[in-house]
């Protein structure tokens, strides 16, 4: 067994454990970066993006990645469709903010780059990664592609090792509170110009539907399914069909055509476990909470995650006082908590549940339009959306 020293041993090596790894190096703390998963199956693991304003300045001003500004699209609103009409949320006038649709694999494949120019210690496709004695002499062990056994000592172990979660269970005596849904998305990637400028949320008596962007050239659209629903006996014709007639309306909109070049079953839940900490393990990202896509909160939460455990470790190890780890977990969960409500709420807003009575179908058209019609009810989702503001507090 080789054993190697280091002060934060960070497992996943995704957006979140990289940006940790960014914010240390900046900090002049050291960090080494271990991952189950290749660097090319992250890479070619297409997942959509929408990065609150505070997560754009947050990679930009750590210089981390100023890309997100160059290829990156600025979005000041979104459209709330409904009974066959698109309303426009203006992010400016209500929010005075805006978010940018940048895909989660363009950050990790920029953040990979900032730690490999900074000669990160970056390790990935381990096997048998498991962690020992988080409460006080934390080590990972694993083993690299020839079989061959490592070790790594440090006084610090951060889970960013996502929704399937390895360092989860090493947290004793923690709460898991949980959400399932009794639907799914089905998404596709299609190949088709934009259909609009910006996002469209569409709620309709079949089911929601979200019209996004990916490039000029290929679009990401997703519907409301069942959630045992078998991507493979789908036509495209067939999805056509679905995504047309869920945003089918009098006002002029046509949706893009294009031939489906990927489709896939998402399903989802509301997850927190609670604390994020034990001894001197922290989690961090999807490893301690998930949430339902249709808020976009779940990058940004990792992201917002990561900037308040930097700042916590920075204290720690200036000070050589690791009683400040205490303080992660409740103004991280501050965050989380607010951004599970939004998404509960988006969902809810806009899905179809099983058990849907004409009396719901019109009380939702209530909520919808009392959104719409309103600079408060519009200022909320604006906010919510955007992100609400970092600086000064959780």
């Amino acid at each position: 067994m080789t054993t190697t020293r280091t002060q934060v041993a960070i497992v996943g090596g995704g957006p979140a454990g990289l940006l940790l790894s960014h914010l240390l190096h900046v900090a002049d703390i050291d960090s080494i970066v271990l991952d189950t998963r290749t660097h090319h199956r992250i890479a070619t693991t297409h997942r959509a993006g929408i990065l609150e304003q505070d997560s754009v300045r947050l990679l930009t001003d750590s210089g981390a990645s100023d890309r997100v500004l160059v290829d990156g699209h600025e979005h000041e609103g979104i459209d709330l469709r409904f009974d066959g009409v698109s309303h426009r949320i203006d992010f400016r006038r209500h929010a005075d903010a805006s978010c940018w649709l940048y895909p989660q694999t363009d950050v990790f494949l920029d953040l990979h780059a900032c730690r490999t120019r900074d000669d990160g210690d970056l390790r990935y496709g381990l096997g048998d990664t498991d962690i020992h004695d988080v409460d006080d002499h934390p080590y990972v062990t694993y083993t690299d592609d020839d079989g061959s056994v490592h070790r790594v000592d440090a006084d610090i172990v951060v889970g960013a090792d996502g929704s399937r979660s390895m360092c989860r269970a090493s947290v004793r005596g923690a709460t898991q509170y949980f959400r399932e849904y009794p639907f799914a998305w089905f998404g596709v990637m299609v190949a088709a110009p934009p259909s609009a400028p910006e996002l469209i949320y569409a709620r309709h008596r079949d089911g929601f539907a979200l019209i996004s962007q990916r490039t000029a050239d290929v679009q990401r659209m997703y519907f409301q399914c069942d959630a045992a629903e078998d991507p493979s006996t789908w036509s495209d014709d067939r999805i056509w069909e679905q995504l047309r007639t869920r945003l089918s309306g009098h006002d002029g909109f046509e949706l893009e055509h294009g031939a489906v070049l990927e489709k896939s079953v998402l399903p989802f839940r509301s997850f927190v476990q609670t604390p994020l900490r034990s001894g001197r393990l922290l989690l961090v990202g999807d490893a301690g909470h998930t949430v339902p896509p249709t808020g976009a909160k779940g990058l940004n939460l990792a992201l917002a995650d990561v900037r308040v455990l930097a700042e916590v470790l920075e204290r720690a190890f200036t000070t050589a006082d690791f009683d400040v780890l205490s303080q992660y977990s409740d103004r991280a969960l501050a965050r989380v908590w607010k951004a599970q409500h939004f998404s509960y709420w988006m969902t809810t807003m806009l899905h179809r549940l099983p058990d849907t009575s004409d009396f719901d179908e019109q009380r939702q058209l209530a909520e919808l339009t009392s959104i719409v019609g309103s600079d408060s009810g519009s200022a909320y989702l604006a906010e919510g959306y955007t992100g609400w503001p970092t600086t000064g507090r959780p």
